[in-house]
This record gives structure tokens, C-alpha cells and sequence, in this order.
């Protein structure tokens, strides 16, 4: 009865197997609009670029810390994040994220030193924006099966479309009032995070034969334990003239034979069950990291971070300083992120289809995005830097919407640990969250040209694409070891099975039976 009171208050939806749809497209869209408010206004953040430099008299390198500390945290607190959503639900996680990411933005419009910046948009909203990602993109996953490549690449264009309406929407706005009462007014905006969080219905995935079958099976198998281990006392007691309780002495009839192996069997099946209920899974499995392939995959995540934020931090500063004005320079930010939408649809399309190696397309998509981060730096003025931007902001969409789902393919971890891999996953890529806008904001004041940011960009992207190369091989190395210990398990197993007379069970219990009829008929 508690259990299921508990079930009606989670709300939890149950499925035999995965639904591929059903609550799945409500879950969908809930990300769609989380994306929005936060990796959308992220990534829109480069509009308050120039306001914030003027209004605190401050450099590139000291501003682009606010996105920096920002996608640190995002990154960093990953790992608490699957933990909190293992002990609280996802639900919940993603209603608090809302509130912190809201909190955070209406308190950034109050700041008078950059370092309030840095507390109120670095680490609240930064916590915030964690909080509310990283369980929306897991439990989503869960939800789909053969779909999910393609889903998560349509939900996750909700931040190409923030970025495509959020960049002159706000550089209207800051006209008519102010970055700060723009700031508020986005952090209002974004309590719609608090709505999409509780929309995340729980699932379960429970078979309803397996139980059944697995529990009959363990019934039998105990039982011949029992009737195997009994055998060979009562003939050892035969051969050394010593009475154990298996001799027909304490047998007083064939009922009572009977009941005595099942009661022993309850109790053993009663205490293994006890066993494996008192073996609580673990809040966050770092067994991922004992992977190869996965090390080298966080690897890819690790340098591919910097490339992914500083483009968009710096594309409207660069426009400027080639002699665009300013409402032309927002139009760049927009460009890229409707070609984002195209890259990240055409990319799930093509990770849906069967049978195809992902992990290869996601290579392929990485290389061509190392190729767009370098034309950034050969650009002159206005249409070379549009055809840049559609250029990145496909490629970008390709991969930005598709590395974390990866996650669950078989050449990477798999479904099964896809929740605590994607914390760790993401944690490991908070160091170069830290240090790819500050990094490039270095090299824009030691040479006071802004395309040299991209440098560092397409550096991280190169290594990323080195490390996303080893993955595939690392992977089918750890499977024909693994394969291969199991292999020899089975045969050992098997010899021992063979090794056990089929009539010596038969032969004894027979003995047996024999001599309880000799005793009862004197009674």
C-alpha cells in the first residue's frame, strides 16, 4: 500500500521497455525551452559584451569571466548534480536549478563591481544552469531508444533559436532600457525553467516475465543444492557408521522429506533477496573512469569546450572592430544560430539511421569544426564573417547536440551508466570551461585583434578530435579482453557441471526412500 501511494505521488510512468515517445515528447519539449534559458542565454551573452566593459571600466580578459566562472560551475558541478537527482529525482533538481539560475540573473543587474558579477551570474546561476541541464538532457535519454539521437538534436535546438531571437531582442531592448533592466528582465523570464522541471515525469523500465522466470530458475537451482549436498552426507555417514540427520531415523515420512528442503530453500532464497535489497546502488559511479574509452571521450569533451563558447562570446566584438555597426554584428550571432538548428536536425537524422558507427560521423563533424574555428581568423569584413558564422554554426550544431547522447552508445559506456557518466563527463570538461574565454580573451589584449581568439579555439577543437579518434579502438580492446574472461568462466562452469554424475542424485535419494519404507513397517 505505501508503495503504491509513493508511485501515485512520484507520478512515476511505467514501461515494459523503452516507449520511444509517450511522456517522452512532453519531456521533449521541456528541454527544448530549458536549452533556451540557459545554454540560449549563455550564448546570447556576448550583447552585454561591450556594456560591461564601458559600465566597469574593465578588459576582454576580466569581462569574459563572467562566462567563464559560469560555464566552470555549469561543468564542475556535474557530479552533484547526478548525485542530487539520484537521491531527489530529477524533478526537483531542475525546479531548483530555475529558481538559482533566476536568482542569480535579477541580482547580476544590481552589480557595481564586476567581482558581483562574477558571484551572481559565476557560481548562483552557474549552479542553476547545472541543476537544470544536465537531469533534463539524462532523463530524456531514458525515455528513447532508437529515436534518441534524433529527438535530442530537435530539443536541444532550443538554444540555436534563444540565440537566433534573444541577440536583437535584447540589443533592442538595452536601447530603450539599459542593460540592467534588460538583465532583469531576462531573469524573470527564466523562472519558466521552474514549469519545465516539473513536467519530468520519472520512468521506470520494468520486463514484466523477467522476475518470474529468474526467480523459478534460483528456486530449482537451490533446491538441487540442497538435495546434491544432502546426498553426499547421508553417503558419507554410511561409510563412517555416523548418524547425521539425513539418515532415516529422524525422516519419519516422505511428507516431511519433503517440506524439510523447501523450508531450506525459502530461508536461503529469503536471505539472498535481503542481500541484494540491503545493496543500495551507488549515488555516482566512478567505475566509468576505469574505461579507456571513456577517458579518452571525456578527453574530447575536455578540449572541444574550447571551442565551444568563445565564438559566440566573440563574434559581435569582432564585427565591430572590422567596422560593422552594432545591429549588423547582432545579425552575425543570428546567422549562427539558425545554421546551428540546421546542424543539429541534419545530424540527428543521420545518427538515426541503421546501421551506422557514430562515433566515426561525430569524427568527421569535429574535423570540419576545427576547419571552421580557423577561416574565422582569415575574415575581413562582413559577408566573410557571415559565411564564416553559417559555416561554424552548422558544424558546431553537429556536435554540440549530439557529444553528451553519445554517451549512451555502446562504443562509449552505454545506456546503463549514461546518468553517472554524463556527471562525470561533464565535470571533466569544467577546466576548459574555466579557461577557454579568458584564454582567449588573453591574446585579444596582448595583440588587440580580436580573430586571434579563434586561435585557441581551433588549438583545443585539433586535440579534441586526436582524443575523439582513440575511442572507437580503445573500446574493441577492453570488449575482446572482457569477452574473453567471461569465455573462460563459462567453460570452467561448464566442466564442472559435466563433472557431476546424472544418476547420482537419483541413485541416493532412491537409497533413501528404500530405507524409510524398511523402517515404517514394523509401525
Amino acid at each position: 500500500m505505501t508503495q503504491r501511494k509513493s508511485q501515485l505521488c512520484s507520478r512515476a510512468n511505467v514501461y515494459a521497455q523503452v516507449p520511444d515517445g509517450g511522456w517522452g515528447w512532453v519531456v521533449a519539449v521541456s528541454f527544448f525551452f530549458v536549452e533556451v534559458f540557459t545554454y540560449g542565454i549563455i550564448k546570447s551573452f556576448g550583447v552585454f559584451f561591450n556594456d560591461l566593459m564601458n559600465s566597469f571600466d574593465e578588459s576582454n580578459s576580466r569581462i569574459s569571466w563572467i562566462v567563464s566562472i559560469c560555464v566552470f560551475v555549469l561543468t564542475f558541478t556535474a557530479p552533484l548534480s547526478t548525485v542530487l537527482s539520484t537521491r531527489f529525482g530529477h524533478r526537483l533538481v531542475v525546479m531548483a536549478g530555475g529558481l538559482l539560475v533566476s536568482t542569480g540573473m535579477v541580482a547580476a543587474s544590481f552589480a557595481q563591481k564586476v567581482y558581483h558579477m562574477y558571484i551572481a551570474l559565476g557560481l548562483i546561476s552557474g549552479l542553476g544552469y547545472c541543476f537544470s541541464f544536465l537531469p533534463t538532457v539524462t532523463i530524456l535519454s531514458q525515455y528513447f531508444d532508437k529515436r534518441r539521437s534524433v529527438v535530442t538534436a530537435v530539443a536541444s535546438t532550443g538554444e540555436c533559436f534563444a540565440m537566433f531571437g534573444f541577440a536583437p531582442a535584447i540589443t533592442a531592448l538595452k536601447e530603450n532600457i539599459g542593460w540592467r533592466f534588460s538583465l532583469l528582465f531576462v531573469g524573470l523570464l527564466q523562472l519558466n525553467i521552474v514549469v519545465c522541471g516539473a513536467l519530468l515525469r520519472p520512468i521506470i523500465i520494468r520486463g514484466p516475465e523477467s522476475p518470474k522466470i529468474t526467480a523459478h530458475e534460483n528456486r530449482k537451482e537451490v533446491q538441487y543444492m540442497l538435495e546434491n549436498e544432502k546426498t553426499r552426507t547421508s553417503i558419507d555417514s554410511i561409510d563412517s557408521g555416523v548418524e547425521l540427520t539425513t539418515s532415516p531415523k529422524h525422516v519419519p515420512s516422505h511428507a516431511n522429506m519433503e517440506v524439510e528442503p523447501k523450508a531450506d530453500t525459502q530461508q536461503i532464497l529469503m536471505k539472498a533477496g535481503s542481500k541484494q535489497s540491503d545493496k543500495k546502488p551507488p549515488l555516482l559511479d566512478f567505475s566509468v573512469l576505469k574505461e579507456t574509452s571513456f577517458i579518452c571521450y571525456a578527453l574530447f569533451g575536455l578540449f572541444a569546450t574550447l571551442g565551444f563558447f568563445a565564438p559566440s562570446l566573440y563574434i559581435i566584438p569582432l564585427g565591430i572592430s572590422l567596422g560593422i555597426d552594432q545591429d549588423r554584428a547582432a545579425l552575425l550571432l543570428s546567422t549562427m544560430a539558425i545554421a546551428e538548428v540546421f546542424g543539429r536536425i541534419g545530424a540527428g537524422f543521420v545518427l538515426n539511421r541503421e546501421p551506422i558507427r557514430k562515433i566515426y560521423v561525430e569524427l568527421i563533424c569535429v574535423i570540419l569544426l576545427t576547419v571552421s574555428l580557423f577561416a574565422f581568423t582569415f575574415a575581413t569584413g562582413f559577408w566573410g564573417l557571415m559565411s564564416c558564422s553559417i559555416f561554424f554554426g552548422f558544424m558546431v550544431g553537429t556536435v554540440g547536440g549530439t557529444h553528451i547522447p553519445l554517451l549512451a552508445e555502446e562504443d562509449v559506456v552505454g545506456i546503463e551508466k549514461m546518468s553517472s557518466a554524463a556527471g562525470v563527463y561533464v565535470f571533466i570538461q569544467s577546466i576548459a570551461g574555466l579557461a577557454g574565454p579568458p584564454l582567449a580573451g588573453l591574446l585579444v589584449d596582448q595583440s588587440k585583434i580580436y580573430s586571434r581568439a579563434f586561435y585557441s579555439c581551433a588549438a583545443g577543437m585539433f586535440m579534441a578530435a586526436m582524443c575523439l579518434a582513440l575511442v572507437r579502438p580503445c573500446k574493441r580492446g577492453l570488449c575482446r579482453h572482457h569477452d574473453a574472461g567471461e569465455a573462460k568462466a563459462e567453460s570452467h562452469r561448464v566442466k564442472a557441471l559435466q563433472d557431476i554424475p546424472e544418476d547420482f542424485l537419483e541413485m541416493d535419494l532412491g537409497k533413501n526412500e528404500h530405507k524409510v519404507h524398511m523402517k515404517m513397517e514394523p509401525v
